[in-house]
């Protein structure tokens, strides 16, 4: 399998927290998965992919080293977020997907009606 990750935004704790809880009841969409973290580091965000390849089945070497190469190649869009994240105030999150390509790019087909 080959996995994805990136950072989507920043968002309030509130407005995240009950996105995840309406998320929650609908058919799971496959092996997409979003998370949130405090701070915008590699290991707050390594914490929080921690339990997902346990839950979807990943192998977790290939998403810890998606995770790492991503920290890696993309050192101007991840200060970026730092900056959102510190300008946003302390209520508020970061937000990142984890995901299988192919569940992924169902998920988008979806939304286009394909």
């Amino acid at each position: 399998m080959k996995y994805i990750f990136d950072i989507v935004g920043v968002s309030s704790t509130w407005q995240f927290f009950n996105h995840q809880q309406q998320t929650i009841n609908q058919p799971k969409r496959g092996g997409v998965e979003y998370l949130s973290s405090h701070r915008c580091t590699l290991d707050a965000l390594l914490e929080t992919v921690e339990p997902l390849p346990v839950k979807w089945g990943w192998n977790n070497d290939q998403v810890i080293d998606t995770v790492v190469q991503f920290w890696l190649n993309n050192a101007e869009s991840i200060r970026y977020w730092k900056i959102r994240l510190i300008d946003a105030g302390n209520e508020n999150i970061l937000v990142a997907r984890l995901a299988e390509i192919t569940s992924l790019q169902a998920e988008f087909e979806s939304l286009l009606g394909k």
